[in-house]
């Protein structure tokens, strides 16, 4: 090899040891994160609970979110404010075919693709859908915070909506689902 061929080499080689040193792997701290979604109807009233992820993989640069995915388990879907039979009925209709049909799309999935300037960029994935999401979040106290909004019609679930059928009156159920996340990361 001549000198300017093993020079590049070298080079390139520093260059990618300098990229990995700076990267770091990453995953979602269950026991400090909280994902909370709230869906409500046209009257106002609304539905709130907690989702559960089942893996993550998140990728650090300088100590940032870079890109990574988080993926849902769509059966650990709670609600907050129902409990006893209430809580059971509704819970069996989020799971069923009219909302997230959890038997077939056990899990969606949240795909990050950039993070900068305060805003995630993405694609996230539900009942095998996948739709662009970009939304606000930051870091406070070590965790990264925000609240992300998604037109679940645009995933298939047209359960009640003003979008699609006529005469609902109040069991009318807006398209926009809610996210609040608090997410806490550990090395991978």
């Amino acid at each position: 090899m001549n000198k300017p061929t093993m020079t590049k080499v070298l080079l390139a080689l520093v260059a990618l040891t300098s990229l990995s040193a700076s990267a770091l792997a990453a995953e979602l701290d269950t026991k400090h994160s909280v994902i909370t979604w709230k869906g409500s109807k046209i009257t106002g009233d609304a539905h709130v609970g907690q989702i559960s992820t089942q893996s993550s993989s998140i990728n650090l640069v300088e100590g940032q979110i870079a890109n990574g995915e988080i993926v849902f388990a769509m059966g650990s879907l709670t609600v907050s404010d129902l409990d006893g039979e209430w809580e059971a009925k509704f819970l069996g209709h989020m799971k069923s075919p009219d909302f997230f049909d959890v038997d077939k799309f056990p899990t969606a999935t949240l795909r990050i693709e950039d993070f900068k300037d305060g805003k995630m960029t993405g694609q996230l994935t539900i009942k095998g859908v996948a739709q662009p999401i970009s939304f606000p979040a930051k870091r406070v106290d070590g965790k990264y915070v925000g609240k992300a909004t998604f037109d679940r019609t645009k995933f298939g679930i047209t359960y009640g909506s003003g979008s699609f059928f006529e005469g609902l009156g109040d069991k009318l159920i807006n398209d926009t689902v809610e996210v609040e996340f608090s997410l806490a990361l550990e090395p991978a």
